[in-house]
């Protein structure tokens, strides 16, 4: 059986490759999909095959004799519904059985900004009749190492998510269940990928106290407040309104589910924030 992986130079698909390996998949039977061979020498030299693929110029060909792709949702905001149905379109001229995709929690009626492309793309998918199953991926730990930074110069942590919780999860584990899930044979299925742990902002500085050693607290203001301390700091008028919506996201209650999906499918418990933001790499 041959597995497809795009994105495989990214930092999901990268690790969806490396899990797929320790798991037992021999690396013969995998395709790394980039935009860059050249940057995909790494696993070229490990025995997988390397293949030209592009979400804006998706090509069947590079498709050719796969049995199930990984669809890792892509990075280029605003153009990634043309981009992703370019994908599930070429998947099929090519005869791919089979659609794994990463989306994002309570995509179909979500207020997180992230969440209008997944849900046109998940209607794409299950409208196109090919085999799939979508990852609602949760909210990864890795988000909040620009937290950790921040707080490392003013010693607390800036949110306007009220009482809301996160039961956010690490890039690895995410990838290692996409991997478990790219190697099986089921279909029509949704799952909604979360930590085992729901953490408040109280927590967050915490861990950030003890893996800063210093005093970190949580500064509790609103949307707005938080809009214009944003844009003080310099930021994009984009990625302040992400940021605050995020925020309101998260103050609704729609990413602090813990559906145990997650560790059921990776078979272990799901690591705590705490270890990523220990992470210096």
């Amino acid at each position: 059986m041959s597995l497809a992986v795009t994105g495989a130079t990214g930092h999901l698909g990268g690790l969806v490759i490396d899990h797929l390996i320790a798991r037992g998949t021999p690396a013969d039977q995998l395709v790394a999909l980039v935009r860059d061979p050249a940057k995909a020498s790494g696993l070229a030299d490990r025995g997988v095959q390397v293949r030209t693929f592009d979400y804006s110029r998706p090509d069947a060909s590079a498709l050719t004799g796969v049995d199930s792709l990984l669809l890792v949702s892509g990075t280029d905001f605003g153009h990634r519904i043309a981009q992703h149905a370019a994908v599930v379109d070429a998947a099929l001229a090519a005869g791919v059985e089979r659609l794994v995709y990463t989306s994002a929690p309570h995509a179909d009626a979500s207020i997180n900004p992230v969440a209008p492309e997944h849900k046109a793309t998940e209607e794409y998918l299950v409208g196109s009749g090919l085999p799939y199953v979508i990852l609602r991926n949760g909210w990864y730990h890795e988000n909040y190492l620009a937290d950790r930074d921040a707080a490392a110069r003013s010693n607390q942590v800036l949110t306007a998510s009220g009482d809301g919780r996160v039961a956010s999860a690490s890039r690895s584990d995410l990838a290692e269940a996409a991997a478990v899930v790219l190697a099986g044979t089921e279909t029509g299925r949704t799952y909604t990928l979360t930590g085992d742990v729901a953490w408040s902002f109280d927590d967050l500085a915490a861990d950030l106290a003890t893996v800063l050693d210093r005093e970190v607290t949580a500064t509790y203001v609103t949307p707005e407040e938080k809009t214009a301390a944003l844009t003080a700091a310099g930021l994009d008028a984009g990625l302040v309104g992400f940021a605050v919506g995020v925020d309101r996201a998260i103050a609704a209650g729609e990413l602090g589910d813990t559906t145990g999906e997650l560790s059921g499918l990776i078979g272990h418990p799901t690591a705590p924030i705490i270890d990523t933001l220990r992470f210096r790499g």
